[in-house]
């Protein structure tokens, strides 16, 4: 929406700037996109006397001019300056228009510069209209009367000194599609006072030759209201200058008397009107849905094919206009109209939206009926533009004929001063708000509040807050401290569940992990592949097919996102994400999962040799990690017990009796070809609320439980089947002594047809180092011997093995 200061002017009684409108505006919700002032770009532009011009002596269509200029306005210093010009009209005595050296010329872009034409020095421009981008004139320089007054501005004399505003209008405000809606929210901020429209209904000196008449059906839904008048004996010639120059001033082109005051109105009242030219309409108008099919060239000069049902004003030889979009060109007024047919009508919103959606066609009018205009200006809109009409272009005016009734949106809400100053946060007294609201146009009867016919977004109690509020500034609250219910300290307000996801979060993400967020959706194939898929998880309005059902596990999601990230070039990744995952679709049939994802190599490449691929045990060791992190025992068991989305030698499970903690592990090959992703793949689930809560709750961590005795380091190396697993032997020495032994590791295996060798067919060597840790006094040699005996004594029954010699 574009308006000049001017044209506010004319609606508002304000002596505020520029700036401060501008502000105000955004403040008040009508966001300020652009300011486009003429001082800026003409302001240096004045008015000059040609003293002197002649002949160049070097060339036959320049003139040599001496020309009077006064830098310091009207009745200031007079300096002579001289100028080259090429313009056929340059002559002595002429009152021009001139730009000193340094000017911008907008028409050129060119920064005036001291300069040398043909051997003459020339400073400054004289200057035609279209170097000042007034016109499409350049045949000569402009040509003021004698009586200008000599050093003025330019701009000060043709009265061009009028910023232009461009503010953005949400939806729901169709009365700031107007100027004088505009003006309205400044007047009730305070920046001025809103002069009164006074209507003066225009006495009809004939009856009207166009009847008008709206089809049944159209009244509920389409038109409820038609009304228009005939004007006789008109004269379409140019609107006066200042018409011309407000349209131009916004982007609109001049066409002819009639047509712009329609935009006029358009513009400066949000009432778009339509003029038929009496002459071409045949028998009365008639609003009518169309059968389809019917077609109509319109004034944008396109041909449009009518559907079934969209409305359309037709006299008695088919279609003539487009109902409250564009009218015809068969109907349209031309220089040579005398008598015309002024029509002003209320469309219904919805219809109209859906009629120029369908057409393609986007015009002012569309853009203000379909949002919404003022029901209850229909007709008080005709008298004015008749007015104006016979001022302009004189004739005489019929009695108006219309058909239907302004539909009636009468409504109102209460006004709770006490809630509107709860819910704003400000101390805004109970006058204020009564009158904020009486400003804005609403009728106030006791603390009922009846909106004004041209807001219908107010649609409930809120709306009235949010005017007060609106009119008030929300620039002016001050912040202030919620109250706290209760003294002291606060009590944490995050459950154990939400403090070990976080932990979970920050833990995968120092381990180097880059966190990802995907949808809980999945599409029916993946879900499948990882135990999901059951009709109680699928979406019934899911939002395309690939997110059909809910997610069994997070490793679909992340097993996509690597794929996408193969496809564009990245090779290396480890990914992670933490979110729920659903065995069911009824509430509560949900666990918190934290899921890991390993592809590629482990570490860039460098000269030391530290660059490997990726292999089970670095999704165990992280996983392991992070389950420290949660609290989780040091002592668990690992089972091969994965599901079948897991390769089924290369996975683990990790848990506490029958409760699972975490499982890790290689990708299954057949997963990875489903999910066209390039392996091998690694990754680990953690079930985060399966990890068991410490039985005593601190709120600090508990004392790092040390020995100041000295440990105690053995190693055995057993010769066992090279199918006996390695944890085998680890959890046999552990469970030796739980209190004695502080850890069992693995430092070296010995396979292969070496091995075999030495030790026999289907043999091989695993050699572990169990760490002795007293609590109360130092271990003595008989009692490490024992405890010795007893790994090899345990470990040889676990595993059938022998202690290597």
């Amino acid at each position: 929406m574009k308006f000049t200061l001017s044209w506010l002017k004319d609606h508002l009684d304000t002596a505020a700037p520029v700036a401060a409108i501008a502000e105000a505006l955004t403040d008040l919700g009508l966001e300020v996109e652009g300011i486009e002032n003429p001082e800026a770009t003409l302001g240096a532009f004045r008015i000059c006397r040609v003293i002197e011009a002649v002949q160049h002596p070097n060339a036959d269509r320049l003139r040599l001019c001496r020309v009077a200029t006064y830098p310091d306005g009207p009745g200031g210093r007079m300096e002579e300056v001289q100028v080259v010009c090429g313009a056929p009209n340059a002559r002595t005595g002429l009152v021009g228009v001139f730009a000193p050296v340094g000017t911008h010329v907008p028409g050129t872009g060119v920064d005036l510069k001291p300069g040398n034409i043909r051997g003459v020095d020339s400073n400054g421009m004289l200057c035609s209209e279209r170097e000042l981008m007034l016109s499409d004139d350049h045949d000569g320089i402009i040509d003021l009367p004698e009586d200008a007054p000599l050093g003025a501005r330019f701009i000060d004399y043709r009265g061009l000194n009028d910023p232009m505003i461009e503010i953005k209008v949400t939806p729901n405000r169709p009365d700031a599609l107007g100027v004088r809606g505009i003006a309205r929210d400044l007047a009730a901020r305070g920046l001025g006072t809103l002069k009164p429209l006074v209507v003066t209904p225009v006495t009809g000196g004939f009856p009207s030759p166009i009847g008008v008449h709206i089809d049944p059906a159209l009244k509920a839904k389409g038109c409820p209201h038609f009304a228009g008048r005939t004007i006789r004996g008109v004269t379409n010639g140019a609107s006066p200058t200042w018409l011309q120059a407000r349209l131009r001033s916004i982007g609109l082109r001049p066409i002819s008397a009639l047509v712009d005051i329609t935009n006029y109105f358009t513009f400066g009242l949000n009432r778009p009107l339509h003029v038929f030219d009496v002459a071409k309409v045949k028998g009365d108008l008639r609003i009518h849905p169309a059968a389809g099919g019917e077609t109509l060239l319109a004034l944008d000069g396109k041909t449009y094919t009518l559907a079934a049902g969209q409305m359309v004003i037709s006299d008695d030889h088919g279609p003539e206009s487009l109902a409250g979009i564009m009218g015809g060109a068969a109907s349209g007024c031309a220089p040579e109209t005398v008598d015309v047919f002024l029509e002003s009508a209320f469309w219904e919103p919805i219809t109209i939206a859906a009629t120029g959606r369908a057409l393609k066609i986007n015009s002012d009018a569309r853009y203000r009926f379909e949002r919404g205009v003022d029901p209850a200006f229909t007709l008080p809109g005709l008298e004015l533009a008749t007015q104006m009409i016979l001022d302009l272009c004189g004739g005489e005016a019929s009695e108006i004929v219309q058909d239907g009734a302004a539909p009636d949106a009468t409504r109102a809400y209460k006004l709770t001063p006490a809630r509107v100053i709860s819910l704003v946060g400000m101390d805004i007294p109970e006058a204020t708000q009564r009158a904020t609201l009486t400003a804005l146009g609403f009728t106030m009867n006791g603390d009922m509040a009846t909106p004004p016919s041209w807001r219908p977004d107010i649609l409930g109690e809120a709306d009235l807050v949010e005017e007060v509020a609106r009119i008030a500034s929300l620039t002016k609250l001050q912040g202030a401290p919620l109250p706290r219910s209760l003294p002291g300290v606060p009590k944490p307000i995050l459950t154990p569940l939400q403090v070990r996801e976080r932990t979970a979060r920050r833990t995968l993400a120092a381990l180097g992990y880059n966190e990802c967020v995907t949808y809980s959706f999945i599409d029916a194939a993946s879900a499948a592949l990882f135990g999901g898929g059951a009709d109680a998880v699928r979406i019934d309005n899911p939002i395309s097919s690939e997110m059909s059902h809910l997610r069994p596990d997070l490793l679909p999601g992340l097993l996509q996102a690597a794929a996408r990230n193969q496809a564009r070039g990245f090779a290396d990744l480890a990914l992670f994400e933490i979110g729920p995952a659903f065995q069911g679709g009824e509430p509560g049939e949900q666990h918190l999962q934290a899921a890991g994802l390993l592809i590629g190599q482990s570490a860039p490449r460098d000269p030391h040799g530290s660059r490997r691929a990726v292999d089970v045990f670095d999704a165990k060791a992280d996983a392991e990690v992070v389950l420290a992190a949660l609290g989780a025992p040091a002592r668990v068991q690992i089972t091969r017990k994965a599901a079948a989305w897991w390769h089924p030698g290369r996975s683990g499970v990790v848990g506490l009796g029958p409760t699972v903690m975490a499982t890790f592990g290689e990708v299954h090959p057949r997963i990875l070809q489903a999910m066209d992703v390039k392996g091998p793949a690694v990754a680990f689930t953690l079930f985060i609320a399966n990890v068991p809560y410490p039985k005593v709750k601190t709120p600090t961590k508990p004392a790092l439980a040390i020995s100041d005795l000295q440990a105690v380091d053995r190693d055995f190396a057993f010769v066992v089947d090279k199918g006996v697993e390695v944890l085998t032997a680890v959890n046999a020495a552990a469970g030796v002594d739980k209190a004695l032994i502080e850890s069992v590791r693995v430092f070296d295996q010995f396979t292969g047809d070496k091995a075999e060798a030495q030790m026999g067919a289907g043999k091989k060597s695993i050699a572990l180092t169990v760490r002795l840790q007293p609590q109360d006094k130092t271990l003595t040699e008989a009692e490490i011997e024992a405890v010795s005996a007893k790994i090899v004594d345990k470990v040889s029954k676990a595993t059938g093995g022998v202690l290597r010699g």
